[in-house]
């Protein structure tokens, strides 16, 4: 790979403004996507599904610790495994407290969910020194049926919202369809609670996943966004300060 080239700082300076004018458009295109996805459709969960916790087994909705949103990291941790998924936990050891902490300033809950018993990911926690929400959902059919874990003995195959079939026709995907199974798939999952009913909003999985950043790249994944437009719909949550100012 070679170095930039050298110039004057006028010559720079007129190559970033061209840059800049480009970076403004990818900017506006990412604000109106976020847009449509808070606009997203939401499915509701009914499926009472139950999660290992260290203080004891838990529901979905005792994920959020009473906030209105929940995001879930579907981390690959496969039961026979001793250690988890490396980028997974690149991913983790990424996640600052105080990331979390502006979630939650944001009526915004974030837990860690895999398949894998209990002890393993509190033996693996402890080791990486840790502090976050992880619960196993061995037992259930979480990791199915939000297509983290790949099991066509439980669930239909789907990857990244491909079917079977549509695996078969990518050449870059159609080895998904052969591989042993069962076999984890790295993610994110979004939900909403409204009352006693919990609605799964989103879900990212392959390079979607790349686009974390800090609390906003977690909060422009959510049905409530990052919460900070006066004009959001009524019945959102109410909007705050700190909003980074735009100067395009």
């Amino acid at each position: 790979m070679g170095l930039p080239e050298i110039v004057s700082r006028e010559e720079w300076l007129v190559a970033r403004r061209q840059l800049l004018a480009r970076e403004k458009e990818l900017t506006r295109q990412r604000d109106a996507l976020n847009a449509d996805r808070r606009r997203l459709p939401m499915v509701r969960v009914e499926t009472p599904y139950v999660f290992h916790g260290p203080d004891g087994d838990v529901g979905l909705s005792e994920l959020f610790e009473g906030r209105s949103q929940l995001v879930v990291q579907h981390f690959m941790f496969d039961p026979s495994w001793d250690e988890g998924c490396s980028s997974c936990t690149a991913a983790v050891d990424e996640l600052a407290p105080g990331t979390v902490a502006h979630l939650n300033a944001r009526d915004t809950s974030f837990a860690v969910v895999s398949r894998a018993p209990l002890d393993k990911l509190e033996a693996y926690r402890a080791r990486k020194g840790w502090d976050i929400r992880w619960y196993s959902s061995a037992g259930s059919d979480f990791n199915y049926d939000f297509h983290a874990t790949l099991d066509e003995s439980v669930a239909p195959l789907e990857v990244n919202y491909r079917t079977r079939d549509e695996l078969a026709a990518t050449p870059a995907m159609s080895g998904l369809v052969d591989a042993d199974q069962p076999f984890e798939v790295p993610g994110y999952s979004c939900f909403l609670r409204v009352g006693d009913d919990v609605f799964h909003t989103y879900s990212v999985f392959a390079r979607g996943t790349e686009q974390l950043g800090g609390a906003y790249a977690f909060l422009d994944w959510t049905a409530l966004g990052r919460q900070e437009d006066w004009e959001e719909p009524k019945g959102r949550a109410a909007a705050v300060r700190g909003a980074v100012p735009d100067f395009s």
